[in-house]
């Protein structure tokens, strides 16, 4: 956790926002600052008609409009959100996520990375741990 926030100091900024050029340290950052160019809103309240970039911002309007308080068992982990960022369409699980994207968007980068990804996996076998020090896919 120390070496992200440490990060954020960089002057070295490795991720560019493709729409404006900002520059971010992470790529969790620069999908979030991308869907203020894209209009993506995948956090929807269930009460009202708003959606919401990030979910912090749909826990603060449940909190502050609809007297809604989220309440999490210690070291109890969010549902995660599988989110298309060409759409804003949303899955609870990746592979319905990777379904959407085979359907939807058959040339999305995602789906060749996990392409690329998956083939480079089959090529692998698990050695002997005696051979280990010498397996390149590793």
């Amino acid at each position: 956790m120390l070496n992200r926030h440490l990060k954020c100091h960089s002057q070295v900024k490795r991720h560019l926002c493709p729409y404006c050029n900002k520059g971010f340290n992470d790529t969790f950052d620069l999908k979030r600052h991308v869907r203020t160019h894209t209009g993506v809103r995948p956090y929807k309240c269930e009460l009202c008609d708003k959606a919401f970039t990030q979910r912090c911002s749909l826990e603060s309007h449940l909190k502050k409009i609809h007297g809604v308080q989220q309440s999490y068992a210690y070291k109890e982990r969010r549902a995660k959100l599988y989110v298309c960022e060409d759409c804003g369409a949303t899955s609870e699980s990746q592979e319905g996520h990777m379904r959407h994207l085979q359907e939807r968007h058959p040339d999305s980068p995602l789906l060749r990375k996990a392409s690329r990804k998956s083939s480079s996996l089959l090529h692998c076998t698990t050695p002997p741990p005696s051979l280990l020090q010498g397996d390149p896919c590793l």
